[in-house]
């Protein structure tokens, strides 16, 4: 009985880190960059597009699939600043906590859907 405890204290703990990391994630932006920074994308801690800026010397008609490879470019660049960032938070959410079936610690390999 006192494992079940334990593990119900453990499951309250990483309750209120997760919620504490959501909160961390919903406050942060990361942005991205191409093309020596004439596109930079915003994205938030949860992955929404939060803004694009584009340089005045990418406005020509003639470049434009040039600015939109760009556009998907920065956009990749700020997305995977944000899935690092959230690994990291999750990584502190979940140390120290050894809750059976998650993987020693952590959520081993579990994805959230944020």
């Amino acid at each position: 009985m006192k494992n079940l405890g334990n593990m119900l204290k453990q499951a309250q703990q990483m309750q209120a880190k997760m919620a504490e990391m959501q909160a961390t994630l919903e406050a942060a932006t990361m942005e991205g960059q191409a093309g020596a920074g004439m596109v930079r994308v915003t994205l938030s801690g949860k992955g929404d597009l939060k803004g694009i800026v584009i340089d005045p010397s990418l406005l020509v008609a003639d470049e434009r699939e040039v600015l939109e490879d760009l556009i998907i470019a920065a956009h990749a660049d700020a997305k995977a600043k944000v899935e690092a960032m959230m690994a990291e938070e999750m990584s502190k959410a979940t140390s120290g906590l050894n809750i059976p079936g998650m993987g020693g610690g952590g959520l081993g390999g579990f994805k959230l859907p944020f």
